[in-house]
């Protein structure tokens, strides 16, 4: 003949019930609602630092802070020929620069010959492309990682930063950072 349960004994009987609806309740929260884990850069909103790179490519110049300062507002792309991403985005690239979108490239720890290459297989949209062989402005800007792009306004001030591809999706919202970035 069995005893009837105590009181304590009835309670952890529901226990593994209590944990796994526990389980299902954060499993289904962090499905319905992912957690950004992007790191976007603290410097959006602040004066592009000071640099003075040097040509990455033979056909385009260097590449200056003083570049962005004056006319419209533009991109800066920071990308690598070693980066296969960055090839994915070229297409939107040149979108862009044919919106009329004036593209400046920081070409990120690469080398002339690998680049050139890069430049003839997926276009060239750049106006300019600096060498940044040390991530100097890459981790001045607070960039994380290529390809990223970032609007930078008449002033030489970080607007908005894009992390990552640029889809053929992101065009349309590039374009409206730029006009925001006129104002």
């Amino acid at each position: 003949m069995s005893e009837a349960p105590t009181k304590g004994a009835r309670w952890a009987m529901w226990l593994p019930l209590g944990l796994f609806a526990g389980f299902a309740a954060l499993l289904v929260v962090g499905l319905m609602w992912p957690a950004d884990k992007t790191v976007k850069s603290r410097f959006v909103g602040q004066p592009l630092p000071e640099f003075n790179l040097a040509a990455a490519s033979d056909d385009r110049p260097g590449l200056s802070r003083a570049d962005f300062v004056g006319g419209k507002p533009r991109l800066l792309n920071v990308f690598a020929s070693w980066c296969v991403p960055c090839a994915a985005e070229a297409p939107q690239l040149e979108a862009l620069r044919q919106a009329g979108v004036e593209i400046h490239g920081v070409a990120l720890r690469d080398h002339k010959p690998e680049l050139a290459a890069f430049l003839a297989r997926n276009g060239n949209p750049f106006s300019r492309i600096g060498a940044d062989n040390l991530s100097v402005v890459q981790v001045g800007i607070g960039s994380a990682g290529v390809p990223e792009t970032f609007v930078i306004d008449s002033k030489g001030v970080i607007r908005h930063q894009h992390i990552g591809v640029i889809m053929a999706d992101d065009v349309p919202k590039l374009l409206a950072k730029l006009r925001e970035a006129e104002q």
